[in-house]
């Protein structure tokens, strides 16, 4: 298996979107020790602060703006109509974004992979049955599926992770059962047979380490899919409830000011979205070149 640093000269695009998937990651995980707003959610309201411009200068007991009064606080990116610092929104939803991704990775890698590995080296009955579970989810529409489990679950930050979750591991079920079919039946995969190895220890030890490649494809794919669910499920109010900060929740409360003159409240947690979305695909697209090169 090739190197990162091969990998990454292979694809340049791949090391943008590596480098601003670390950043975002560093960024999400030291907020709170550095943003400007560290009370938890960044959610210090001053109202005589509302919908400052990005930049604004005030003076600490809330006279207003201030040119050279010390002591003073700056407003980087404005404040938003409760006189929150809106860099400290952005930072502390970033956090929540790339847990969602992260857990509801996780969890459709732990439930999509055994089941499509087991059912297709098994075949047989359990087989038919995890393909046809396979098709009744996979027939729902994602974004469907996801309202109908958050709003069975409840909604909150916990269940947004589960709902994700759930909603992603049959397409990891798919190709997982889909590779493992192919491989079933080559030299090495019958050797182990012949020599008397479990089942479990054929496919977990022999047969998955030579699927990282499409594995990889489909997480980080996911990881976009995740983020972007995330974001929808928080516009419409189903997903991180206030006072949590998210992207989604964001554009959701400032989208009416795109026509005035503080568009920036709904344009700059798009581009977060946008950004980190484009450098999850990047990467998933790389990743399925150099597996499709092998």
């Amino acid at each position: 298996m090739q190197t990162a640093g091969v990998f990454f000269r292979k694809e340049p695009t791949a090391l943008i979107g590596a480098v601003w998937i670390a950043l975002w990651t560093v960024v999400a995980a030291s907020s709170s020790l550095w943003r400007p707003d560290p009370t938890p959610n960044a959610n210090d309201q001053h109202l005589e602060w509302s919908m400052l411009a990005p930049g604004t200068t005030v003076t600490l007991d809330g006279a207003g703006v201030a040119e050279n009064t010390i002591p003073t606080r700056t407003f980087w990116l404005g404040t938003d109509r409760f006189g929150r610092d809106y860099l400290s929104r952005i930072v502390a939803g970033s956090g929540l974004s790339l847990s969602v991704g992260i857990i509801a990775v996780l969890l459709s890698l732990l439930i999509g992979i055994p089941l499509g590995a087991f059912a297709g080296y098994l075949g047989g009955a359990f087989d038919a049955a995890v393909s046809w579970l396979l098709q009744v989810v996979w027939s729902i529409p994602t974004l469907l599926l996801v309202l109908a489990l958050t709003l069975a679950f409840g909604k909150g930050f916990e269940q947004v992770f589960i709902a994700i979750g759930l909603s992603m591991w049959v397409e990891v079920a798919r190709v997982v059962r889909g590779q493992v079919m192919a491989l079933r039946h080559v030299e090495w995969v019958e050797a182990g047979k012949v020599l008397g190895l479990s089942t479990p220890r054929v496919v977990m030890l022999h047969i998955l380490p030579n699927l990282a490649g499409p594995i990889a494809v489909i997480a980080s794919a996911n990881f976009a899919a995740a983020i972007l669910i995330e974001a929808g499920l928080s516009f419409m109010g189903v997903g991180a409830q206030i006072p949590m900060p998210s992207w989604g929740n964001l554009i959701r409360d400032h989208y009416g000011a795109i026509l005035t003159g503080n568009a920036h409240l709904a344009l700059i947690p798009g581009a977060c979205i946008v950004s980190l979305v484009l450098a999850f695909n990047a990467l998933s697209n790389a990743f399925a070149r150099q597996a499709s090169m092998r």
